[in-house]
């Protein structure tokens, strides 16, 4: 798009002059494109605007309705809190955060405050001031002879092939900077997440970059890839909440050589994963698997990746757990709601259990079976803001993992083309026209910062509820509209008799 407006809009600029200087007249249609002709090159070397390097003068017309004229935004198109999967309101707070830019937002909440259905923080009259260090986890248990200390908020897994070279490189380099990790997804490791961070090698079905060529385990080549200095976690992908049961998909458009060759697989497929993995079958095999690349690699921590689904399986794992003595380092808990990758729409909307009863659920059953003190659990799924993250770390979470969050860093607009190879932004695409439009220096400054405000105003909520740690982060923490109903029957019982009489 950009080469296209460089080359036929200087010669529709160069005709106008010569029609105009021809008829000696009419020469404000000339200036006119001249002046916006201009601006369009100006645009393409910009390096703020991933939408306005792609497309230098239609991209005004996105910015006019989201940005340049809220009005006619809130009005005609879209209010604050409308917009799926994220309303407008969370998507605006991602994007100034990651600009590094102020929060805040004027004139009160613009949410509908229902009290049956509210959900907040119970604050308290002896706030404490908030702490300046972002929290982090160890996570490593005692059969784990490398243990990690990661960071609270991570960047759940994406694939190279999902994602663009580009994108892949800035959120690589923000993870550095900020000093959190950035999870794969089951593409493999490519070259372009080799920038210094810290990784979170996910390994799905299809054993992308360590399969052989009947798409089997190859142990040789997962070890060669697990012990790079940078993979600091491995994690087994069972399910994931975008389609939990259904296995992951490459089309065809956006597996381009490279990605092929780092994927072991042939170039120009749709690519879809086994709904299972073919190295176990049943709980004592997945852990045993565990136990194995724990050992391949090193002692690095390892650990499992799903969506919860039939409820017995999850306390066979934990069975098994005891009777073979194999402990996984790390479970991540990914909520029927998450998820980035492109599914079915029944799987997307019907399949799997939502995060809040997962977590719950994950939590109850670990210390029932005597084995939550031996792994972390990580939450995923829609773990967007602050208050996510304190809500997840209450219902039994140790850590946090998002995907969409971090796209939104990138300059993801949402415009949920991210299956079809036309993502305008250059994030969730392989057209090389869209994706110069990703300028990697900025994009990673404002990874970066995105984590680091993210956790910072976790820290000031902590501190408005009196805590003084996350270990004091629990469900007392907040409250529910079903407690106001309890507080007024305690407190105004002949008034609410009148009003429901």
């Amino acid at each position: 798009m950009r080469d296209t407006f460089l080359s036929w809009g200087l010669a529709l600029v160069v005709v106008t002059w010569i029609v105009a200087l021809l008829i000696k007249a009419h020469y404000w249609i000339p200036i006119l494109l001249t002046a916006i002709y201009i601006l369009g090159v100006y645009n393409t070397y910009q390096t703020k605007h991933a939408i306005l390097r792609n497309f230098p003068v239609l991209g005004y017309f996105r910015y006019f309705f989201e940005d340049i004229s809220p009005e006619m935004q809130q009005y005609f198109i879209e209010r604050e809190t409308d917009g799926k999967p994220f309303p407008r309101n969370q998507r605006s707070a991602v994007y100034r955060r990651s600009k590094n830019l102020s929060d805040t937002v004027p004139f009160g909440t613009q949410l509908e405050v229902n009290h049956r259905k509210y959900e907040g923080i119970k604050h308290s009259i002896y706030a404490k001031s908030p702490k300046e260090e972002l929290p982090r986890v160890w996570v490593g248990g005692e059969q784990c002879s490398q243990p990690y200390h990661a960071s609270l908020f991570n960047i759940s897994a994406m694939s190279f092939g999902a994602l663009s070279d580009r994108a892949q490189i800035s959120l690589n380099r923000g993870a550095k900077k900020g000093n959190f990790y950035h999870n794969t997804g089951e593409g493999g490791i490519s070259p372009h997440h080799l920038e210094g961070g810290d990784l979170c090698w996910q390994i799905g079905t299809g054993y992308f970059g360590c399969r052989d060529d009947e798409g089997k385990f190859n142990p040789e080549l997962f070890t060669k890839y697990s012990t790079i200095a940078n993979v600091k976690m491995i994690e087994i992908k069972l399910s994931q909440g975008a389609k939990p049961g259904h296995g992951g998909v490459l089309p065809g458009v956006k597996n381009t050589p490279e990605i092929a060759k780092i994927r072991h697989v042939q170039p120009g497929l749709t690519i879809v994963s086994p709904p299972s993995h073919s190295s176990f079958s049943d709980a004592a095999g997945l852990l045993k698997f565990v136990q194995h690349l724990r050992e391949l690699s090193g002692g690095k921590p390892v650990g499992f990746k799903l969506c919860i689904g039939d409820t017995k399986e999850f306390e066979d794992i934990c069975v098994q757990m005891n009777v073979l003595k194999i402990y996984p380092d790390f479970i991540t808990v990914d909520g029927a709601e998450g998820g980035t990758g492109a599914a079915p729409p029944e799987f997307s909307d019907g399949v799997g259990m939502p995060l809040e009863p997962a977590l719950i659920f994950v939590n109850k059953t670990l210390k029932n079976y005597n084995v939550r003190s031996k792994l972390r659990v990580i939450a995923s799924g829609k773990v967007l803001t602050s208050l996510d993250i304190l809500r997840a770390v209450a219902m039994g979470a140790d850590m946090c993992n998002n995907a969409r969050g971090f796209m939104f860093s990138l300059g993801c607009i949402q415009a949920l083309r991210c299956n079809n190879n036309n993502c305008p932004t250059g994030v969730a695409t392989q057209d090389k026209m869209l994706i110069k439009g990703l300028d990697v220096t900025d994009k990673a400054e404002r990874v970066y910062h995105f984590h680091k405000n993210t956790l910072h105003t976790c820290n000031e909520l902590i501190a408005a509820a009196g805590r003084s740690s996350y270990e004091e982060v629990d469900a007392s923490m907040f409250m529910r509209g079903d407690e106001f109903e309890h507080l007024s029957d305690k407190y105004f019982p002949d008034i609410l008799g009148n009003v429901r009489g």
